[in-house]
């Protein structure tokens, strides 16, 4: 339970305790002036009412407070649950892929191609491993503070072709459409601009796949850069849209339970362009998908 919530219920059970002595104190003292001063004991009698009225509103907004809470903390626990099973399946599941990839490299007498396509499929697993180990130790360092964020003046044109050029060689193929607006230049954290740009295109991968169209755009409108990946997939339920940035959260469709991932991509997207001084959020593409925004001030 939160320390909020302590201080509440706590503070509740202190003022319970208190209001029912006051009360038998003034049981006991009417009952013994009720012959004699009956005004006196009305008087008292409907102060006592207006307390207790009092008393009861507040127990209920305080357990009503308290309630919520524990659904909070249940619902945090159980996406911490799912995310420590997802989270074992996602390190299991390279290290075995390349695992098998080195033993048929050993074991089988294979042509250069087949030996440049396994190399390939191994280094593209290796970096599915390394993003994710990435993720659990940014969100670490986002709980603990531990983030020390490094400005400097990025040409933002450069940074986000080479990360294009980036995953068209992971891929071998050029699956990423770009809207780049040329000469943008923005004073900020390179890691974290890197890492946001990362984790929006990794999930746009997750979820439309390299065969479907993938645009990354960035312009300057007034005086804010605005920069983000658009997809033709499956989109996000309205239901689910107030939870996306949600630490640990993943949809509750079976198609998005079907799909690789821990829930901290989009969590710490959203935490790193905080840090930037900047705004997140989702839009439906047209005609089908998703869009995610960035708005930084310039």
């Amino acid at each position: 339970m939160k320390k909020q919530t302590s201080i509440i219920f706590y503070v509740l059970g202190i003022y319970v305790v208190l209001q029912f002595s006051w009360w038998g104190y003034h049981l006991i003292e009417l009952t013994e002036e009720l012959s004699a001063a009956q005004q006196i004991s009305t008087n008292r009698v409907a102060m006592i009412i207006g307390e207790g009225l009092v008393f009861f509103m507040i127990l209920i907004v305080g357990l009503w407070k308290i309630q919520s809470s524990i659904k909070k903390e249940l619902r945090l626990a159980e996406r911490q649950k799912n995310f420590l099973l997802s989270v074992t399946h996602e390190l299991k599941t390279p290290i075995a892929a390349n695992k098998l990839f080195w033993q048929t490299l050993e074991k089988r007498e294979l042509s250069p191609e087949q030996k440049k396509d396994i190399i390939q499929k191994a280094l593209q697993e290796n970096d599915r491993l390394e993003q994710l180990i990435d993720n659990i130790l940014n969100a670490s360092r986002i709980e603990n503070k531990a983030l020390q964020i490094t400005r400097e003046q990025i040409d933002l044109t450069e940074l986000f072709q080479s990360m294009t050029d980036r995953y068209h060689k992971r891929f071998q193929q050029n699956f990423i459409r770009t809207e780049i607006k040329s000469n943008l230049d923005l004073h900020a954290d390179r890691f974290l601009l890197e890492t946001i740009l990362s984790n929006l295109i990794e999930n746009a991968v997750k979820y439309a796949g390299i065969d479907a169209a993938i645009t990354l755009y960035l312009t300057k409108e007034g005086g804010h850069i605005v920069f983000g990946v658009k997809d033709q997939g499956p989109g996000v339920p309205f239901e689910n849209r107030a939870s996306i940035f949600s630490k640990f959260f993943r949809g509750e469709n079976e198609e998005t339970r079907s799909k690789k991932g821990s829930g901290l991509g989009l969590f710490i997207t959203a935490e790193f362009t905080r840090l930037l001084g900047g705004t997140i959020r989702y839009r439906e593409n047209n005609p089908k998908g998703s869009n995610y925004e960035i708005t930084l001030f310039v």
